[in-house]
C-alpha cells in the first residue's frame, strides 16, 4: 500500500511515516499543501493522511482538488479540532474518514488499512493460490497449513502478486507499490527481498520470474 502523509508538524509527520513503514507500507512524507499537490500529480497513492491546517495550500483545498480530479486516493483527514461540526465539515469536503488529534497509533493504522482496501478493486478477504493463503486483515501467511514468518516487505510483495494471480508484475511496479520515493530506482531491493520470500515459501516454487518482464504467481 502506498501512503502520503501530509502534516506540517515535522516530528509528528516523521513519526507517522516511520510507524507506517514498520507496518509494511510504502510512505512518502511532505510538510505542506503545495508539496502534497506536487506529489499527488506524479504518484498514485492508496491513502492520503491529510492534516487540515496546512501552510501553503490549505488541507481543505488539497482535499477539494483530489475530489475534483477524480483521484482514487482515499483521504484520512487529521485535525486538532475534534467537534462534531469539524468532522462534518471535513467529510463534506470529500474526506473518507476523520481522526482528531491526539490519536492512538493503532487506530490510525486500522483506519489506513480499511481505507486502503476501499481504494483498491474489491478483493476476497483472504488471498491465496494452491496451498498458499494470505490474510491481509490478520497479517498472516500460511502454506500447507504452516504459518510463515514474513517481514513487512516480504508480506507486501506477496500481497501485490496474490492480488493479481497469473499477471506479470514488473520489478519497477513492485518498487513503487512496496517501497517509497526514497528508494533508488536502480536498487536491487526487490530482487533480494524476493529471494528471501521464495526461500520462506519453500518448494514447489510458486513465484516465477518472467524474463524481461517481472514476477508472477502461478505456473511458469
Amino acid at each position: 500500500m502506498r501512503v502520503l502523509v501530509v502534516e506540517d508538524f515535522e516530528v509528528l509527520a516523521r513519526s507517522i511515516g516511520t510507524g507506517l513503514r514498520h507496518e509494511g507500507m510504502a510512505v512518502d512524507v511532505v510538510l505542506d499543501g503545495t508539496d502534497a499537490l506536487e506529489h499527488l500529480a506524479l504518484t498514485r497513492y492508496d491513502v492520503v493522511i491529510l492534516d487540515r491546517d496546512l501552510p501553503g495550500v490549505h488541507g481543505d483545498d488539497v482535499c477539494r482538488r483530489l475530489v475534483a480530479d477524480g483521484a482514487d486516493s482515499r483521504v484520512l483527514m487529521l485535525t486538532a479540532a475534534g467537534t462534531v461540526q469539524d468532522r462534518v465539515e471535513g467529510l463534506d469536503l470529500g474526506a473518507d474518514d476523520y481522526l482528531p488529534k491526539p490519536f492512538d497509533f493503532a487506530e490510525l493504522v486500522a483506519r489506513v488499512r480499511a481505507l486502503g482496501r476501499r481504494a483498491s478493486p474489491a478483493v476476497p478477504p483472504t488471498l491465496g493460490y494452491a496451498d498458499l493463503s494470505l490474510d491481509p486483515a490478520r497479517r498472516t501467511v500460511t502454506r500447507a497449513g504452516r504459518r510463515l514468518d514474513l517481514s513487512p516487505k516480504e508480506f507486501a510483495l506477496l500481497e501485490c502478486l496474490l492480488t493479481t494471480p497469473g499477471v506479470v508484475v514488473s520489478a519497477e511496479q513492485l518498487l513503487e507499490r512496496v517501497w517509497d520515493e526514497a528508494a533508488d530506482p536502480f536498487t536491487t531491493a526487490v530482487k533480494h527481498t524476493m529471494r528471501r520470500l521464495r526461500a520462506k515459501l519453500g518448494e514447489p516454487a510458486i513465484i516465477h520470474t518472467v524474463r524481461e518482464g517481472g514476477y508472477r504467481i502461478g505456473d511458469s
